[in-house]
């Protein structure tokens, strides 16, 4: 495949309004906002916030908008809400159907139980391939914080304008730790990373690292992966038939029901063969000559991933009193208080 130099440069946008010279309407964009998961580990959490059993992603985790709801407005600086699709999962139907009421069914890729991101990555893949093979697609999680939610998307911009028809492009953050739980990306030229804007070959990944071994990838210049990438369609398409051609090919028989009444019965079928299977771990570490990074910095991304995660960032962003008494009650609540 054609491999990107440390000569090869990206201009980011002053604004993430901006559109791709090569596609000034912005019509052959499109994004999806992963939004299947369980969040079974911010549960004692959202229990106190929500009241319910209701995921994180559906929550109202860091003021009074649903995680989902930001994630929607911080897409909506690149791609027109009208071209974005959401992954969702069956059970989760009475938390996210108020909240996805004005998006048509198409647009909704509803999983019949959440298997993990690999099976929920290629589910929307097949569903956009049927109507927008041309297409190139952002996918963001929807439980993630940004604090400069303008200037990330201009990285995306960025990453837009880059995509090519071999290459797909991770949005890779500057670290502020040695952090063990988040995976990591191991850019190629990691000296020519002190230039801004520069896109990167990666060289591998690394998955939860122990502390050792990410204090050596913070000092060798190495990324967190914010799960945040773009390319063209068929490019993760391809990606997934080199990568686990078992799950690729198991995934054809959604392709002749897709949008018909059909669908969910042999997604139903389909599924219930699958175990969980992570995007990151089977696809990603299986294919890093598939891919390139760009360095995202100057600000703070948490995946809220866990309750102190969420603490921590509430309090960044001025609400800690508010914090305290979540963090009160939710050990009450954790401990049958």
């Amino acid at each position: 495949m054609r491999r990107h130099t440390n000569e090869q440069r990206l201009t980011t946008k002053d604004s993430a309004h901006s559109s791709d010279p090569a596609d000034p309407s912005g019509a052959g964009r499109r994004a999806v906002i992963l939004a299947g998961g369980e969040g079974t580990r911010l549960r004692s959490l959202t229990r106190v916030i929500a009241g319910d059993e209701r995921p994180k992603q559906f929550c109202a985790v860091l003021g009074d908008e649903t995680l989902l709801d930001q994630t929607r407005g911080r897409v909506a600086l690149a791609v027109r809400p009208a071209q974005t699709f959401f992954v969702l999962t069956q059970n989760h139907e009475p938390f996210y159907g108020s909240l996805l009421g004005d998006v048509p069914r198409e647009r909704l890729v509803v999983q019949p139980k959440n298997s993990g991101t690999a099976p929920a990555i290629l589910y929307s893949l097949l569903r956009l391939s049927l109507t927008d093979p041309a297409s190139t697609v952002a996918f963001f999680p929807s439980d993630h914080h940004f604090s400069d939610d303008t200037a990330f998307m201009a990285h995306v911009e960025s990453a837009f304008e880059a995509a090519s028809d071999d290459t797909v492009i991770l949005l890779g953050i500057k670290p502020d730790w040695p952090e063990v739980e988040y995976g990591w990306i191991e850019p190629a030229l990691q000296d020519s990373l002190r230039k801004p804007g520069s896109l990167h070959p990666v060289l591998r990944f690394w998955e939860k690292p122990t502390a050792g071994i990410a204090r050596g990838l913070m000092e060798r210049g190495c990324l967190w992966n914010s799960f945040v990438m773009v390319g063209r369609v068929s490019a993760f398409l391809e990606m997934y038939r080199r990568a686990s051609p078992e799950l690729y090919d198991l995934f054809q028989a959604l392709t002749s029901v897709l949008n018909t009444d059909a669908e969910k019965g042999v997604a139903e079928k389909l599924y219930s063969q699958l175990e969980d299977i992570n995007f990151s771990q089977e696809i990603l570490a299986a294919r890093p000559g598939d891919l390139a990074v760009l360095p995202v910095g100057g600000l703070k991304w948490s995946d809220l991933g866990k309750p102190q995660r969420v603490f921590s960032t509430m309090v960044d962003i001025g609400r800690g009193p508010v914090a305290e008494r979540l963090w009160n009650s939710a050990a009450a609540s954790y401990w049958g208080g």
